[in-house]
């Protein structure tokens, strides 16, 4: 049976991220088995209304701008008939709303449930519990989720998080990794400069993706090593701080800074280094280190969340959140790189079994699978008819 399914969040294209990734690789894996996906997200600049990607996928652009961290401003009320006109003119039986920081995604999954639809909701985020805005945060995420009938957890950690936050029953999580499609991240050593050592980092300029401790890290690190390069991609309000850095240390020559860079790049931007660093502060489920690693680099991160469960020591390093550890993280790697062999590090990511980690060729139909199957589970909470 095929079935007519929305997704639904804050974050999508043309937006650069691990969740907007996994949006549209979803959304084309449900495609290709017969599945009608439409997606759902708020306007970015000038794309408002309906727009068609490439693929063929229907993306819905809500004519409602984002007031922080492209989140929409929660109304619970203020989007719910443009909801309701797309649910009905697609004829949607199913909704997926991704992300608890999306108020878009926890209002659609609100108001599905209110009009009788199967709702799933993956999380992709650790969220914490102390503070005013945790504490708002986790009373609408567990007012949100009381109700919906599977929830999708990116790692072990993610899932323990957010039932504890949501006051799940545990069965109700099921744990399925993100993926990539290795076919696109092949190495490419011939792209490396000879003589030097590149060190790229990609990911969002903010707190919570640890920039404070990439700009500290930078310059020690080239104090250090004279043949040591970094390449950083990303944009957000911490680029700022990254340029000031460069300038205040004079590394022009040996930092370059991207700016944002399209998803269908970032393979060209990785086969030029040799180590990556990610220095996130709280990760669910680093896409990013993934990708890495299958283009043929070492990997150096923090080690927080659900990091540790996404690689093997043999291409992941870790190190605690703070610069003097991470400087001493990259180094160790250094001495690593001559025993590196991309090669055989692109085929180990390929043959990971989809229990753990795998591509998107395992995955994506593992988590269309639960999404789908979700359809037929649902539970009549009246009882039968005496």
């Amino acid at each position: 049976m095929h079935h007519r399914i929305l997704m639904v969040s804050d974050f999508f294209f043309p937006n650069i991220g691990g969740v907007e990734t996994h949006i549209y690789n979803l959304s084309d894996c449900l495609t290709q088995r017969g599945h009608k996906v439409v997606i759902l997200t708020h306007s970015y600049g000038k794309r408002v209304g309906v727009q068609w990607l490439s693929n063929g996928l229907k993306v819905y652009y809500m004519p409602s701008k984002p007031f922080y961290a492209e989140v929409t401003l929660p109304t619970i009320f203020g989007a719910f008939s443009i909801l309701r006109r797309v649910l009905v003119r697609e004829r949607i039986t199913l909704v997926h709303a991704h992300q608890a920081f999306s108020t878009m995604a926890l209002e659609a999954a609100l108001h599905a449930r209110t009009m009788g639809l199967t709702v799933v909701f993956t999380d992709h985020s650790l969220f914490g519990f102390a503070g005013l805005s945790s504490f708002l945060t986790n009373s609408l995420l567990k007012f949100t989720l009381a109700d919906i009938h599977q929830v999708i957890c990116v790692s072990r950690t993610a899932q323990q998080n957010t039932v504890r936050r949501a006051c799940l029953p545990p069965k109700k999580a099921v744990v399925i990794p993100n993926a990539v499609n290795a076919d696109v991240f092949t190495p490419d050593p011939c792209s490396r400069t000879a003589g030097r050592i590149t060190v790229v980092a990609m990911s969002r300029m903010t707190y919570r993706k640890g920039i404070d401790l990439l700009a500290a890290v930078i310059p020690e690190l080239c104090r250090r090593h004279a043949h040591l390069h970094f390449i950083i991609g990303g944009d957000g309000p911490k680029l700022q701080l990254l340029r000031d850095t460069v300038d205040r240390h004079s590394l022009c020559d040996r930092v370059q800074l991207l700016g944002a860079v399209a998803h269908r790049d970032v393979r060209s931007v990785l086969v030029k280094g040799d180590i990556f660093l990610n220095t996130s502060l709280t990760e669910a489920f680093c896409v990013a280190i993934i990708e890495a690693a299958c283009a043929g680099l070492l990997v150096v991160s923090t080690r927080v969340g659900g990091v540790p469960e996404v690689l093997p020591e043999s291409m992941l390093m870790l190190a605690e959140p703070q610069a003097a550890d991470l400087v001493v993280a990259v180094e160790q790697a250094m001495q690593r790189l001559p025993s590196v062999d991309p090669f055989w590090q692109h085929a180990q990511v390929r043959a990971m079994p989809a229990a753990s980690l795998g591509s998107a060729p395992d995955l994506l139909p593992a988590t269309a699978s639960c999404t789908i199957e979700t359809r037929h589970k649902q539970e009549d909470v009246l009882g039968k008819e005496e």
